[in-house]
């Protein structure tokens, strides 16, 4: 593996892969640590308008390290086997309705404003 500069050593990005997806576009991205470890960035990105009609790019980001991979694809995969179930069968309520899965198991509800 080799740097910028062709030497070798420690390279940041090893693999990326873009996926466009209506007006988002969606970052995948194989980083390594200076200690030779993997983890991936998931970056979405959108272009928006400010009030002078110039766009620019809102960008959020998520850091998936190693440790977390299993659990996070595992969470991941589960969520679209529900969406899929909930629209195979249209049993799912409208967007101001409450939903509740009496499987759902959560230990770790998180509070988004605590963040």
């Amino acid at each position: 593996m080799n740097d910028e500069n062709g030497a070798g050593g420690y390279r940041d990005e090893i693999y990326s892969k873009s996926v466009r997806a209506g007006k988002r576009t969606y970052f995948f991205d194989i980083k390594s640590t200076r200690g030779g470890d993997l983890y991936v960035t998931i970056t979405e990105s959108k272009k928006k308008f400010n009030g002078d009609g110039k766009f620019f790019f809102e960008k959020h980001k998520i850091f998936l390290y190693k440790e977390d991979f299993e659990k996070f694809s595992e969470g991941l995969n589960d969520v679209i086997e529900e969406i899929d179930k909930l629209r195979a069968t249209g049993d799912y309520p409208a967007a101001n309705e409450s939903y509740s899965d009496e499987d759902d198991d959560r230990s770790d509800d998180v509070n988004f404003e605590d963040l």
